[in-house]
């Protein structure tokens, strides 16, 4: 199994394409495109079976990372303000991304919007061949993202080096 794609709703099509390409460097695939409600197409049958009846149609964009994940951008036309993260909640409630350029990346989420939850964590303090490091971070509507300066495998196996 691999990962194809994560789909974030935003609530300003045009802010989220700027964040997500300039503070966190994802490319764009497919720049925002207006999708209707509509039973003549594939993908507007799908977005009825997905979303129901009365959806009134939305802003879509689809950007990827340097690894090819894609992340789907959705700015629904009828929507509630930015949600408050109820962590008791079962359900997704973060992506991670990896950078080389750590620092750099919490500095331009803020520039763009977004917040830093929390301060920068390492994971194996004690352990200076370990600098795994992560942090907690929020796009510019409140989407949590986790931010990692290693691979998933180096920052949580025992025996790395």
């Amino acid at each position: 199994m691999k990962m194809n794609h994560v789909g974030i709703m935003v609530g300003d099509m045009d802010q989220a394409v700027e964040f997500y390409t300039k503070a966190l460097g994802l490319k764009i695939v497919m720049n925002n495109t207006k999708v209707i409600e509509e039973r003549e197409t594939a993908i507007g049958c799908m977005c009825i079976a997905v979303f129901g009846e009365g959806f009134k149609g939305f802003n879509i964009a689809h950007l990827v990372t340097t690894d090819g994940i894609g992340v789907e951008l959705f700015e629904m036309k009828q929507r509630q303000e930015r949600h408050n993260v109820d962590f008791s909640r079962l359900g997704i409630f973060h992506f991670c991304l990896q950078t080389d350029d750590f620092e750099g990346a919490i500095a331009r989420t803020e520039q763009y919007g977004g917040k830093v939850r929390m301060d920068i964590m390492r994971y194996h303090p004690e352990d200076d061949t370990k600098p795994a490091k992560m942090v907690y971070l929020e796009d510019p509507f409140g989407n949590l993202f986790e931010l990692y300066s290693h691979t998933y495998e180096e920052t949580y196996a025992s025996d790395y080096e």
